[in-house]
């Protein structure tokens, strides 16, 4: 998965932000973007773009389509909150665009930051086509499925697998059961491929980057509940089976599962999005409901027109126990309560990880500095990210990966977040800013991003951004 909870010390700074620079309204931001994008017309590459001799907003390259051969699963959890467990089932069919030798699936509940939870991932008998496959645990986190054969690009793999997932209790994070309420993130199986590389295979840093790298995909889930108890999930729900979603060309799905309150409102993303805002029943919070739908629903239209549109036709979030900040999947953000400073942050990654992918263990600042500056846009927090000061060990560090950051604590939040806005302040003006986001957004689109992918789309609006960036620590 990929994700983690923002830091505590992040949303207390988000909380006493002062006010900085000014959001554009909608209607100049529509009028921005109308004189931009304009007609459908052929799409110039970055490369293009970047010809450009002064910062300027360029004609918007098409979005670019999910990989028609992305995997396809077929998931379902019968999730028993009474007992902390889920059995579930796993079917993914698998066309690696590389030969490889073995088969790769992350089992994220078994890494250190589900620790406080003794979270377990177990995996049953692993077949491929229907026939029996050897599969070997190689660390808590990875499983290997081998046949003494080679995977050859282009061709399809079956895999099935039962699984099982142990959750006695409560922790601060993605996996986690408190009370009658449980938190499903980076639950299940999945598979770590980069297409064009193979597989992503870094070890936990320090407990931060228990997410995979995983490629987009397709998800039909099948939730399986006690009577009484609700569940709040990434994907469309089908309105004549209870449980079952439908998650067109996301990287992964999370759900929560409690007893929920909930508001429902439509974003104009700009298409029409179905919001859901739950409260777990018992949980004090002390805005309520409203008030987090009020926020997501503005930060989706707000980004939207900043970033381009939502993909996807549903947007669920989750207010359950014992949670200080936000931890996002696509289509579904978990947070605590009384953290609504950190909405628009978590709203954010639905550009910024969910649309756009990256590795968060080599490239973490891809993901948490491009929402940091997309919550400081729509929060008019930018004035206050940039006067930061970044501590000296870790200025113009900002490219490093979580190696780097592991073992540096409290560091990790200015160095990564508050810096990644900086970096991306220090290119010019803020409008054209979020343009070269736009053009990055469109030309990843559905991919695995790397720093110099988005250091070329920032070429295409300001010439000097490749210096600008590297100055900060941005690799290429």
């Amino acid at each position: 998965m990929r994700s983690r909870a923002v830091p505590l010390a992040l949303a207390l700074l988000l909380a006493g932000c002062a006010t900085g620079d000014s959001v554009p309204s909608a209607s100049r931001d529509s009028a921005r973007t109308t004189s931009t994008v304009g007609a459908p017309a052929p799409a110039p590459t970055t490369s293009t773009l970047a010809r450009a001799t002064a910062p300027a907003c360029p004609a918007i390259p098409a979005r670019a389509a999910p990989d028609p051969a992305r995997p396809k699963y077929t998931l379902r959890a019968d999730v028993k909150p009474a007992d902390g467990t889920v059995d579930g089932q796993l079917r993914v069919i698998f066309t690696p665009d590389l030969d490889t030798d073995r088969l790769v699936f992350r089992l994220w509940p078994n890494g250190p930051r589900s620790a406080p939870a003794a979270s377990k991932l177990e995996t049953g008998p692993v077949t491929i086509g229907g026939r029996p496959a050897a599969s070997t645990v190689e660390d808590p986190t990875t499983l290997v499925v081998r046949t003494g054969g080679t995977f050859r690009s282009g061709e399809a793999v079956d895999v099935s697998m039962p699984w099982k997932l142990t959750v006695p209790g409560a922790a601060n994070d993605r996996i986690s059961r408190n009370g009658d309420s449980m938190r499903l993130g980076s639950f299940f199986p999945i598979l770590p491929w980069e297409p064009g590389v193979g597989w992503a295979t870094d070890p936990p840093a320090g407990g931060f980057a228990e997410a995979s790298t995983a490629p987009t995909a397709d998800f039909d889930l099948t939730v399986v509940l006690p009577e009484g108890f609700d569940v709040l999930a990434s994907g469309t729900p089908d309105p004549a089976r209870r449980g079952h979603f439908t998650a067109t060309a996301m990287r992964d799905v999370a759900m929560s599962v409690g007893r929920f309150d909930s508001v429902t409102a439509v974003a104009m993303a700009p298409q029409p999005v179905q919001v859901t805002v739950g409260l777990h029943r018992g949980t004090v919070d002390s805005e309520g409901t409203s008030a987090y739908l009020t926020k997501v629903v503005a930060a989706l239209e707000d980004f939207g027109r900043r970033f381009g549109p939502y993909p996807w036709p549903t947007f669920t979030f989750a207010i359950t126990p014992q949670l200080g900040g936000g931890i996002e999947y696509p289509a579904h953000v978990m947070q605590g309560p009384n953290t609504n400073a950190v909405t628009s942050h978590e709203v954010g990654h639905q550009w910024f990880y969910g649309l756009v992918g990256n590795n968060q263990g080599r490239d973490p600042w891809l993901d948490e500095g491009l929402a940091t500056w997309a919550d400081a846009r729509a929060e008019n927090r930018l004035a206050a990210y940039k006067a930061r000061v970044i501590p000296d060990s870790v200025r113009n560090r900002v490219g490093e990966p979580m190696t780097f950051w592991a073992d540096k604590g409290q560091l990790y939040t200015p160095g990564v977040y508050t810096q990644g806005a900086q970096a991306l302040a220090a290119l010019g003006e803020p409008d054209l800013v979020d343009c070269a986001l736009r053009v990055f957004v469109a030309v990843n689109a559905y991919r695995i991003a790397r720093q110099a992918d988005l250091v070329r789309a920032a070429g295409a609006v300001f010439p000097d951004a490749a210096a600008t960036l590297a100055a900060y620590g941005v690799k290429t």
